[in-house]
């Protein structure tokens, strides 16, 4: 009831917009016998807002604050417009707009791709994407996450490019892409930062292979994946990443390994470590995400999720382990709602980094914290 009301203001709004401007239109700019096509056409609205009140400690710096924030706001449109085409947009307005210029998108477009059934068991997709990247953490929505581990806020989450997937077993999924590694030019993205020998490449490209697997009737599930991506010259990226996720009941655990090693700092942790203008080298980053769930009831769930991230520098000849950081976010949800999902949480968000000696005493870096508390709302909402 409430989906077709929806549907006939949808069909009206051409009508209105248009009628100051041409009186004799008699027809709506979609036809009402179109309207069964709307049916399987999705529109979302999704937003996380929050009250943060938090703490910074580090060296000689301190300092704590209180705002309220819309951590993520989107409108999408999804569907099928074919038995064999489906679509997927999404349009994200806490993010700057500004037209990448190697893609020539805006960079709040983070999704616009068409997905194509070219058999039963083969998928292909086309446009800008989000990477097949292994791990539970990066399948979620940025919506559910209120913070990432080091790797994935600072990888670049959504890119163009074209994919395929293709169920070998009934319980086995492979997935491969060819990707743009980056939405920008090299001087665009890296500016005056300097680096031995860079150059641009013909063509900044990512490789992204992926396995889904299903055992013990959905008990247990796994993502691993396996790219190699190079924004300069014959030097790249090596991302290797191994989610498992365990559900029984009310109790969800998953884990995720993540390691990446890089010929030129592409996340730009290293490099801002060393504050002197030049592009780290040779770095590696390893990481560790926990994420456990356990739903008391219909109302109330709680989450528990613990990371931690190690940074090294001229792994090739020193091995320099400059950073770990650890982090700790436990979180409460309630939905007092049967039929609409909205959920309010309370969560505590830790982070503490911890730098090496040679770090602390080489290059000017100090140990520090955040802690930060936060009530808020998730709601991913079906407009249409």
């Amino acid at each position: 009831m409430i989906k077709s009301f929806l549907i006939s203001v949808f069909l009206l709004i051409p009508l209105l917009g248009f009628s100051q401007l041409n009186d004799s239109l008699a027809e709506p700019i979609i036809p009402m016998d179109k309207e069964s096509f709307l049916k399987d056409i999705d529109f979302t609205f999704d937003m996380r807002m929050s009250f943060r009140a938090y703490k910074f400690r580090g060296g000689d710096q301190y300092y704590n604050g209180m705002q309220f924030q819309n951590g993520f706001t989107a409108l999408g449109i999804s569907g099928k417009l074919h038995e064999k085409v489906n679509f997927r947009f999404r349009h994200r307005f806490n993010k700057g707009g500004d037209v990448q210029s190697l893609d020539q998108l805006g960079n709040n477009i983070e999704i616009a791709y068409i997905d194509i059934k070219a058999s039963p068991l083969l998928n292909i997709r086309l446009g800008k994407m989000n990477p097949f990247y292994g791990g539970y953490e990066y399948e979620f929505s940025p919506m559910y996450v209120l913070e990432y581990n080091d790797i994935y806020s600072n990888a670049l989450a959504f890119v163009t490019g074209a994919g395929i997937t293709y169920q070998a077993f009934e319980n086995h999924v492979f997935g491969l892409q060819v990707l743009n590694s980056r939405t920008m030019l090299y001087e665009d993205l890296y500016g005056d930062v300097i680096a031995e020998n860079i150059q641009e490449p013909i063509w900044p490209v990512s490789i992204v292979g992926n396995w889904r697997g299903n055992f013990f009737d959905g008990k247990l599930e796994t993502i691993y994946s396996l790219s190699y991506g190079n924004e300069v010259k014959n030097r790249g990226t090596y991302f290797f990443t191994l989610g498992h996720k365990y559900q029984n009941h009310n109790l969800t655990i998953m884990y995720d390994f993540h390691y990446s090693y890089e010929q030129v700092d592409t996340k730009g942790i290293m490099t801002n470590l060393l504050a002197d203008g030049t592009l780290a080298e040779n770095v590696m980053y390893i990481e560790n995400w926990l994420r456990a769930e356990y739903r008391f009831s219909p109302k109330f769930k709680g989450l528990l999720t613990l990371m931690t991230s190690s940074g090294y520098d001229d792994v090739n000849l020193q091995n320099d382990h400059l950073r770990t950081s650890y982090g700790m976010i436990p979180t409460l949800y309630y939905s007092p709602f049967k039929n609409i999902d909205i959920r309010f949480f309370l969560a505590y968000l830790g982070r503490y980094y911890d730098y090496s000696s040679y770090a602390r005493e080489t290059l000017g870096a100090s140990n520090y914290n955040r802690n930060e508390l936060r009530v808020g709302v998730i709601a991913p909402l079906l407009l249409l």
